[in-house]
């Protein structure tokens, strides 16, 4: 019985070492392994491989990518170890068209910069040159145009502050059919009224409004040009009630019912 013990000790101190030596194998390759790709990520990093090699930006109309790079602080020389994505961001969310901006890394050398900008709501007419007008009140004065632009309301007599502000943010919640009707806005101020707007629409028709409620009033255009003649043109006063008066008969007014409700 003891004979026969001894013997199978003797068959298994083999296979014991050979279970240690392949775990010794395992363990010094992973450590060779761990070994040579700290070195290669050091090699890597400390060499021009690491230098941001493309820089695509994507979702911007009113600044040119250029700009936009620059604004960044990032170039070809800048290592991508050292590329601070929330840091890049905040600068460029320091240019007044930006909303927002997103900054992502592609390996091994590539960054990618979303952007979204503040969207052109309007163009302010001065000296027969247009001037793009944020969402934000901010006025483009280095982005003017000689050229009519045709999709956004031209303004007239507006400057910075608070009349501005009133009526985009009085545009920003309209509907874009709406706005996109709209030809002209003109303040109009009255000693009344120091915030009364004069429309003028590519149907014809010419609004008579005070910002105050200028979009409140102006969702139901639809609604109250449906009632007129459209061969009947004139001015449709929304500064109280809705009320309508033709071009040819300014004596004559007619009550124009809303049938959304009176804002």
């Amino acid at each position: 019985m003891e004979k026969s013990k001894v013997v199978a000790l003797e068959d298994r101190i083999p296979k014991l070492k050979e279970q240690r030596r392949r775990k010794a194998n395992r363990r010094l390759i992973l450590l060779m392994f761990l070994f040579f790709t700290m070195i290669a990520l050091i090699v890597y990093s400390q060499s021009p491989l690491s230098h941001v090699k493309n820089i695509t930006v994507t979702g911007n109309e009113i600044y040119s990518s250029a700009e936009i790079i620059n604004q960044s602080g990032l170039s070809t020389e800048t290592n991508i170890w050292e590329v601070r994505k929330s840091t890049v961001a905040t600068k460029l969310q320091k240019l007044p068209e930006m909303n927002k901006a997103e900054v992502k890394l592609k390996w091994p050398n590539s960054v990618v910069i979303q952007v979204k900008e503040h969207k052109r709501i309007a163009y302010l007419k001065k000296d027969n040159m247009f001037y793009p007008v944020m969402e934000n009140g901010h006025i483009l004065m280095d982005k003017e145009s000689d050229g009519i632009p045709a999709n956004a309301p031209i303004l007239f007599n507006f400057e910075k502050g608070d009349a501005l502000n009133e009526l985009v943010d009085g545009l920003e919640v309209l509907p874009n059919e709406i706005v996109n009707s709209i030809s002209e806005i003109h303040y109009t101020p009255k000693k009344a009224d120091k915030y009364h707007i004069s429309l003028f629409m590519n149907d014809g028709f010419e609004v008579s409004a005070t910002l105050r409620t200028f979009s409140e009033k102006m969702v139901h255009y639809p609604s109250i040009i449906s009632q007129l003649d459209p061969d009947k043109k004139g001015i449709i006063d929304l500064e109280v009630g809705s009320y309508f008066k033709a071009f040819e008969t300014e004596a004559e007014e007619t009550k124009v019912e809303n049938t959304e409700g009176e804002g």
